[in-house]
């Protein structure tokens, strides 16, 4: 026989940089009655989503934003898919996995892919941006590099591309929602997140801003957009004009709402700050056990993202396997840097010092090391 009531599944800490602990208020909203995708009540939510996004990405009050009902590397795909035909010239600045992902996307779409590179761990240089601009009609960035915990100096590459007639598409997965962003003093055309990273919604959602200039790029194409799932006018039709296109996920929206209405009552300084503290403290209790960043450079750290070089002779896998048993997650390197570092997530409800205290613990009990919780909290207190 099935429970009305199932019992409750034991708490796990999400210390990974994403999925991040679902925000308590978004949790709730998960409970709402289900309504149709083309519901008055829906489509006045969606607006308020709309607006929402507006303010997160700095735009203005006319930008088209919307939710692709797909996780951010639909985002990624569909800024591709809409702003790129055959034969374009695309330069893709790559310093991580997500960068050479964009790279294999855009050619994937026919794009004539050129790159601007650095090393793993290491900024785009905005110099390297402006020297290979030449005939480009689209650049993109990652603005922070996930799988290095690089932040790219976003501000210094859009100003490099300003006037050159390139669009500029920018992935904020790790950024938008815990950092202040400021779409259209960059001048970014095209960008996007996804809901499970820093505003701590379910997955399943990629929020996105689309400019005017965009906008214009897509209706100028001599080719229809090969993904109809994303084709900008097709999102326009539902999100503007409240036509059909398809069906979104109701109850992701109802979510998403909730968590971002959240982060924006909190305040976008507010959030950079509180990571900016909590980044600080877990460096400062783990580095006398050897751990070191990865990132040389402080200005270029992604404070969502503390990629930490582990020490010598650590059991990488080993030590990670003992604490998801005590239901903690923390994720490894990913490709060239497995085995090398830890990469710790500072997003959203991730970002709070009650998960890291209780890392810090299991840290203490693991290794044998006393401290680590004292000189986290004392760090957390001065930082505060």
């Amino acid at each position: 026989m099935f429970e009305d009531t199932p019992a409750p599944f034991p708490p796990h800490i999400l210390l990974t940089p994403g999925p991040t602990p679902i925000h308590p208020r978004a949790q709730r909203a998960l409970l709402r009655e289900m309504l149709g995708h083309m519901d008055p009540e829906v489509f006045a939510l969606n607006r308020e989503i709309q607006a929402d996004l507006r303010v997160m990405y700095g735009t203005g009050p006319q930008t088209l934003t919307a939710l692709l009902a797909g996780t951010g590397s639909l985002g990624m795909e569909a800024g591709f898919a809409n702003l790129v035909e055959r034969g374009d010239d695309v330069l893709i600045c790559v310093n991580g996995a997500f960068g050479q992902r964009m790279a294999e996307m855009a050619a994937r779409y026919g794009a004539k892919v050129r790159l601007a590179t650095a090393p793993l761990g290491e900024p785009i240089d905005p110099a390297d941006v402006a020297a290979r601009l030449s005939g480009a009609r689209l650049v993109a960035v990652v603005h922070g590099e996930t799988s290095t915990g690089v932040l790219n100096p976003l501000p210094e590459i859009a100003e490099a591309v300003r006037g050159s007639g390139a669009l500029l598409a920018v992935d904020a997965v790790t950024t938008a929602g815990m950092e202040p962003f400021h779409m259209e003093d960059w001048g970014v055309d095209y960008a996007y997140t996804g809901a499970q990273k820093c505003l701590s919604a379910p997955p399943g959602l990629a929020p996105v801003a689309i400019s005017d200039r965009a906008l214009a790029r897509h209706a100028a194409r001599r080719t229809p957009t090969p993904l109809w799932y994303c084709d900008f006018e097709g999102l326009r039709d539902y999100w503007d004009r409240h036509s059909y296109h398809h069906t979104v996920p109701v109850n992701l929206h109802y979510a998403f709402h909730a968590a971002l209405r959240a982060a924006l009552e909190e305040g976008l300084q507010a959030r950079q700050a509180r990571v900016r503290d909590l980044g600080q403290a877990v460096l400062a209790a783990l580095t006398p056990l050897g751990f070191t960043p990865y990132v040389a450079d402080p200005a270029a750290r992604l404070p969502t993202v503390l990629a930490l070089r582990l020490p010598p002779g650590f059991d990488d896998a080993g030590v990670r396997q003992a604490l998801r048993e005590r239901g903690i997650s923390v994720t490894g390197g990913l490709g060239p840097t497995a085995g090398l570092i830890w990469r710790l997530g500072l997003m959203g409800e991730a970002a709070r010092p009650a998960p890291y205290r209780a890392l810090m613990l299991a840290l203490e009990d693991l290794l044998g090391e006393r401290g680590l919780v004292a000189r986290f909290e004392e760090a957390l207190g001065v930082a505060a």
